[in-house]
């Protein structure tokens, strides 16, 4: 009986969100297409990069296998149908705190340093995400500098 009373009253609220129903307000599925678009928009997806998109859904969001590929699949496709970056960015901005929001700028440039290298294209993706997550400059040039300080330890 608790547990039928309980039921009626997730379901009212809302619920605990099933970690593989990823629905389109999901900040989970706005990063994802963050980093999507960060590893496609030089034209080259490397496999590295593909690696590091994976990796990162897998640890950030505490996703198994299926999971993770069901949540690339959700971004990309969010990505594929956006016209801006203003769509993710605004749903993670009412979602994420200030931390949160300087963690998704840390994971666009773990992408973006995937390949070791990084064009003008992806530098640009940076700075004007980062400006739409109100991440201040010193923090994404901060940010920077602790991915390549990671990159060079490991």
């Amino acid at each position: 009986m608790w547990d039928s009373i309980k039921t009626f009253f997730e379901e009212i609220n809302g619920g605990d969100r099933h970690p593989t129903r990823f629905e389109e307000n999901d900040y989970r599925v706005a990063a994802a297409a963050l980093l999507v678009h960060a590893s496609t928009i030089d034209g080259q997806v490397s496999s590295a990069e593909q690696a590091r998109l994976r990796g990162l859904l897998h640890e950030r969001f505490g996703l198994d296998e299926t999971q993770t590929q069901e949540l690339i699949d959700e971004g990309t496709d969010a990505e594929n149908e956006a016209v801006d970056l203003y769509r993710f960015t605004s749903l993670l901005n009412r979602e994420l705190d200030q931390a949160g929001r300087e963690r998704i700028v840390e994971m666009l440039w773990e992408i973006v340093f995937a390949d070791g290298e990084v064009s003008e294209l992806e530098d640009n993706l940076l700075w004007r995400t980062a400006d739409l997550l109100q991440v201040p400059a010193r923090d994404r040039i901060a940010l920077r500098q602790r991915v390549i300080a990671k990159r060079q330890q490991g």
